[in-house]
């Protein structure tokens, strides 16, 4: 029995009233049409929400309007297929989806499902006659970009010229890239250009690809089925309550289980979809396919057999089911029929076994400065793998880096969190404990209920040196808790820009135990094929300052510019995100040794209102708002090309400012050497690391500013990183 549901100590009167109802068909599998499941996976959503949601909507006509809009928007956001007299004629549901226990909901889905699926051929049969004919870039016309500003096509013919400047677009858009192209090979006097195409001749390849791509984009569109739609809707009615409180069919749930663990079972191949090929981009050290040693980088897929069993053709497959096919129990064989680049086609079996995901996990570097050295700890998420007590754990996996770098005699450590969007909140309770003596981490908080913080319980310190911790937009959730934790305690000095928004706490629940649960309460049961899962914010985050992270995210002691500075971006960009608000503090003490943010920081920006990069960034963050408040693109070839160099002369700019930048001095820890070196992709992905590393201005401003750490804290012993 879910443990949630055990603390239940009271059941509304009205649920219990409504249960005898939800079970009338609910008893068994035989004779279940697909909208009596339908039915049945909203009413136990729903249900499930307005049981468990931290702050669950009302149902009413706002909550039944919002799902409208929401449902359309979502499945045609380009409004490229429903015209407005589609809508209008669905529109007779707008106000009643709160209504029927889930049949208005199921009746709006298949009627809107059904006018869709007619757009889309309508669509399919004129888009080819579109492109049959030459377009001309010197007219005067453009194309909205701005999906909120645009209305649906009023009706066929509206829609059709919506397709007509879609098309030209894409069109121009490829054209201009061929021309350049060609121009680029010719002013280098390349040898292995054959032949000087002409204007016309480059734009009839242009629409040649974008017919390919086009054809591709509808059969994706065909594959895309039913229930998939379903899983859509029934997620923009969970989105709507707020942006995590997410819907999971049973493969999904299981896709979501693999990430966060890092691990799964199936093969170590990474694949790629190339204009419908299923081909293998790589294959990853010491996994089952590297180990069998047939399969190579680039063969393409043709079959796929479950042992030996008859072989499916996977031509046409979209690549999310091809992965689905190969992946399967530890043990099991599966058999692919693939045809090497040399052409030759070979039946390669391989046994399943399990695969890490070794980009997921945390790794660390030193960067060499004058003034000593820095460790660097990457961590992209809070990966914790909750099916497996002896699986990967990131707090423990941080706490190894940390020791690795004490063992090399760094004189301060760098975490970095950028782009990391969270994980298991159990190890960044755990991880935050390592750089401080025990005390409150986070505070989370019911609805009706205390809040309660979490503590770290262990006595001492790992490490208690100087620390940086990057951030930017791209953190949040569990990074948004380290970096609020360390900042409160004045541990780390928190630098980069403002965080994503994410104070929120979700609960994964099997929607079947959660019915098993109700029809216990009536004497009943249940044996129904599982519907999913239900991934459901049931609590806030507070820090122990009490302010939350939710919406606000947390500012960095030390600001640097973000490119993003000046568009609303991160949980304040959605309507449907839950409000900040604060509580009481818990009871925390600021660490013995603070760091000095402000001086810090002012030192800071000495450097960066000098740095060209920087300045850069600035003002690409400029465009970018440009852009951003942007609602049309011309179709004018001259007018294009214009804004399409105005907007690569700011790469141009930070390539030539990269070339002229003396690159940080970083190297691998020697004791990770012999896992780095274990075959040749593995030491390719490290020499890519080590590049991008050794270029990021970003990490070499906190190098700086761990150095400037280095001016206020006392001496540190580089053997234990003890004061």
């Amino acid at each position: 029995m879910l443990r949630f549901m055990k603390n239940k100590i009271l059941i509304p009167v009205l649920i219990l009233s409504a249960l005898a109802a939800f079970f009338s068909f609910a008893n068994g599998n035989d004779g279940t049409t697909s909208d009596q499941r339908k039915e049945l996976i909203l009413q136990t959503v729903m249900k499930a929400i307005q049981q468990n949601h931290l702050q669950p909507r009302e149902l009413n006509d706002s909550f039944s309007s919002t799902i409208f809009n929401k449902t359309l928007t979502s499945l045609d956001y380009e409004k490229h297929f429903f015209t407005q007299e589609d809508v209008d004629q669905l529109k007779k549901y707008q106000y009643k989806l709160d209504e029927g226990d889930g049949t208005e909901m199921v009746h709006f889905f298949d009627d809107m499902n059904a006018a869709f699926n007619k757009r889309i051929d309508q669509v399919e049969g004129f888009y080819k006659a579109i492109l049959d004919k030459p377009f001309s870039f010197n007219g005067n016309d453009a194309i909205v970009v701005d999906e909120d500003k645009e209305a649906f096509a009023a009706n066929d013919a509206a829609l059709k010229d919506r397709w007509i400047k879609y098309l030209k677009y894409r069109t121009l858009v490829k054209y201009v890239d061929l021309k350049d192209a060609q121009k680029k090979r010719q002013e280098a006097k390349d040898t292995t250009l054959k032949e000087i195409k002409t204007d016309a001749q480059l734009e009839a390849d242009a629409r040649q690809a974008i017919r390919k791509s086009i054809e591709y984009y509808f059969k994706r569109w065909h594959k895309l089925g039913e229930d998939d739609r379903f899983t859509i809707f029934v997620n923009d009615i969970t989105n709507s309550e707020d942006p995590h409180t997410d819907y999971f069919p049973p493969d999904d749930k299981k896709r979501f289980d693999e990430q966060m663990s890092g691990t799964f079972f199936g093969i170590g191949a990474q694949l790629k979809d190339d204009d419908g090929k299923i081909k293998i981009v790589a294959i990853l050290p010491g996994t089952p396919c590297w180990k069998q040693g047939d399969l190579k980088a680039g063969d393409e897929i043709l079959k796929i057999a479950q042992g030996a069993a008859e072989p499916v053709d996977i031509q046409g497959y979209d690549i999310n089911d091809v992965i689905k096919m190969i992946k399967g129990p530890e043990g099991t064989e599966v058999r692919l029929t693939v045809r090497h680049v040399t052409g030759v086609t070979q039946v390669i079996p391989i046994v399943r076994g399990k695969v890490e995901q070794e980009e997921i996990f945390a790794k660390s570097a030193i960067i060499n400065t004058k003034s000593g050295s820095v460790g660097y700890i990457y961590l992209p998420e809070f990966y914790s793998d909750f099916q497996n007590i002896n699986g990967r754990r990131c707090a423990e996996d941080v706490a190894l880096e940390v020791m690795k770098l004490k063992k090399s005699g760094v004189n301060g450590i760098i975490l970095d969190l950028r782009n990391n969007t969270g994980g298991s909140l159990n190890d960044v309770v755990k991880m935050s404990g390592l750089f401080i003596d025990q005390g409150p981490i986070v505070q989370v908080k019911s609805a009706d209920a205390a809040a309660i913080p979490l503590n770290d319980q262990q006595a001492g310190t790992l490490y208690d040196g100087p620390m940086a911790i990057m951030v930017n937009y791209g953190s949040a959730s569990a990074s948004e808790i380290m970096a609020a934790a360390m900042q409160d305690y004045k541990r780390a000095v928190i630098v980069g820009s403002t965080t994503y928004g994410k104070g929120t706490v979700q609960k994964v629940m099997s929607l079947d135990e959660y019915r098993g649960w109700l029809a216990s309460l009536m004497g009943k049961t249940v044996n129904y094929d599982t519907i999913g899962s239900l991934k459901l914010t049931i609590q806030k985050f507070y820090r122990v300052n009490g302010g939350s992270t939710q919406l606000k995210g947390v500012t960095p002691d030390v600001i640097l510019p973000d490119p993003y500075a000046e568009i609303e971006i991160g949980e304040r960009k959605d309507k449907a995100a839950l409000k900040w608000d604060e509580i009481a503090p818990a009871n925390y003490r600021v660490v013995p040794n603070p760091v000095h943010s402000q001086e810090l920081a002012a030192l800071s920006k000495k450097r960066v209102d000098t740095n060209p990069a920087f300045s850069l960034v600035k003002e690409n963050a400029t465009r970018i708002k440009e852009a951003e408040d942007k609602s049309s693109y011309s179709l004018n070839e001259a007018v294009y090309h214009k804004e399409l160099d105005e907007a690569t002369a700011i790469g141009k700019k930070m390539e030539e400012i990269e070339k002229k930048a003396t690159p940080l001095d970083v190297v691998n820890i020697k004791d990770d050497l012999a896992k780095i070196n274990i075959d040749s992709l593995s030491i390719r992905k490290n020499n890519d690391w080590l590049k991008n590393l050794k270029k990021d201005f970003y990490l070499a401003e906190t190098v700086n500013i761990v150095n400037d750490m280095m001016k206020y804290n006392m001496k540190v012993d580089a053997r234990t990183g003890m004061k």
